[in-house]
């Protein structure tokens, strides 16, 4: 009886099976498209995109491969070349909101945030959109000095106790962002020298 292969992968190689069916098929874009992924998600960027680059045509393009195109070349620190290929994806599958996502979590990781904040509000706008795209918005949102708006992100969609957790979190997070802005303070109300 044939051996099934597992569908796991080390922290450093995608599964053997994905490899094998990728070196039995090489020219089958599915099973190209699922090795790069693979090989994306165990941070072989460079060699994802050698795969991803024949995981489709010009005449038959896949949104999802630009997006984990885009992904790896983010990784990778070219952001600009990235922010094409979810540019390419967007054309195809206009408003997908992981793409949009992704668009935007270029842009912050470029630090335009300003642009990062507008796709990842389009994204989070969408019906069918991941929760986290509303996290990446209120970190979006508050590394741009808007605390109030940012925690109301956060807050926005949750049962209480998980929004104080992710209120929590947010703040824990920007706090942590030494690199962009000093840390951020909560918003006080304006004292008022009439009184006192």
């Amino acid at each position: 009886m044939p051996r099934r292969c597992a569908p796991t992968a080390s922290a450093r190689r995608p599964s053997p099976c994905s490899s094998r069916r990728a070196i039995q098929h090489p020219k089958h874009r599915g099973v190209l498209g699922a090795y790069g992924r693979a090989l994306a998600d165990v941070g072989r960027y460079k060699q994802a995109l050698d795969v991803l680059n024949h995981a489709h045509t010009p005449g038959a393009p896949d949104w999802r491969i630009f997006s984990v195109q885009g992904a790896a070349l983010d990784q990778m620190g070219r952001h600009e070349d990235a922010q094409r290929y979810y540019a390419t994806a967007l054309r195809i599958a206009p408003d997908e909101p992981s793409v949009l996502s992704n668009l935007g979590l270029s842009y912050a990781l470029s630090k335009d945030l300003v642009r990062a904040e507008a796709a990842l509000r389009r994204a989070a706008g969408q019906s069918r959109v991941d929760p986290r795209v509303r996290q990446s918005l209120a970190l979006v949102v508050g590394l741009q000095r808007r605390l109030a708006g940012a925690e109301g992100i956060a807050r926005a969609d949750r049962p209480p106790d998980q929004a104080s957790g992710d209120v929590a979190y947010l703040r824990q997070t920007l706090a942590q962002q030494n690199g962009w802005q000093q840390p951020i303070q909560p918003e006080k109300p304006a004292v008022s020298s009439e009184g006192s």
